[in-house]
């Protein structure tokens, strides 16, 4: 049973909640209660599966080979950052993207259940909920982690060798992870009030799956359309991470910067709209 905890009555001050120091400071206070939410998450994924850990490989591996049978050979796409580039490469681009991607979409889709899964703590214990969304993005983190392996393998086999720029990808997908507890914040509090909001959900993921430069690289996007691209966390972060981890590229830092700034005010407004309305949540459910 996962211990309680003691949370203050208190009003807290709007400047705080948008502070992120005073944001990591609260989450702090929670730490092992996150890391003990966070394990169990991670385990439920396991616990009755006969395959275990390679459970969750099946997957991201399945997509990637769908989507690399159709664009890779069927449409024989490219992504063209070189004209030595073979279906091979293609298909590491590709499973490259999908597995920021799944990161995100797991974290996106999860949100708007993350407090309507668990009444209890919302009803009959004093619990603090917004670990919750915390918990959600570390477990999908490992499921990254662990989709991880099969491409850097299949790097090692392809190439022979992994960029030492691959060890900057925790810190490109810093932004990411920021702009995933933001969201998840909000979809948590808005899924209490909005039910409907679980069924669009996945028709902008579908929506934001294609528009995140997955299939294809930013230098293919038309001139007049690529400053919108740009201001797309998540295909920045699919173009940065696919040059670090597989073309020995590191970041641009200027547009680091920025999706960084992105990241801190997604997850600062998210984290103040969901400790402002938690309040009402035990009235609604």
């Amino acid at each position: 049973m996962l211990p309680l905890a003691q949370i203050s009555s208190k009003r807290i001050p709007l400047s705080q909640l948008l502070l992120p120091w005073e944001i990591a400071r609260h989450l702090r206070q929670h730490g092992p209660l996150i890391q003990q939410v966070t394990k169990r998450d991670v385990l439920a994924r396991y616990r009755g599966s006969y395959l275990g850990l390679l459970g969750s490989l099946v997957r991201p591996i399945s997509m990637f080979a769908v989507y690399a049978v159709v664009f890779g050979w069927v449409f024989e796409s490219k992504l063209g950052n070189g004209v030595h580039e073979s279906k091979l490469d293609f298909a590491l681009a590709l499973f490259c993207g999908l597995i920021v991607y799944d990161f995100v979409a797991e974290c996106i889709a999860r949100g708007p259940m993350l407090v309507l899964a668990n009444p209890n703590y919302v009803t009959k214990v004093v619990f603090p909920l917004e670990i919750l969304c915390v918990s959600a993005v570390g477990a999908a983190l490992a499921q990254l982690l662990i989709s991880l392996i099969p491409l850097l393998g299949g790097l090692l086999i392809a190439h022979g060798a992994i960029p030492l720029t691959a060890l900057l990808l925790p810190v490109i997908l810093l932004p990411l992870i920021l702009i995933c507890l933001g969201a998840g914040w909000f979809l948590a509090s808005l899924g209490v009030f909005v039910r409907d909001i679980n069924t669009i959900v996945p028709v902008l993921l579908t929506i934001l799956m294609f528009a995140s430069a997955i299939f294809y690289s930013l230098s293919k996007v038309p001139p007049e359309f690529l400053p919108l691209f740009l201001l797309n966390p998540l295909a920045v972060a699919v173009d940065q991470a696919r040059n670090a981890v597989l073309g020995g590229i590191a970041p641009s830092w200027p547009r680091y910067l920025l999706m960084l700034a992105i990241g801190l005010v997604a997850m600062s407004g998210g984290y103040a709209f969901f400790m402002r309305t938690k309040r009402a949540f035990a009235d609604v459910m």
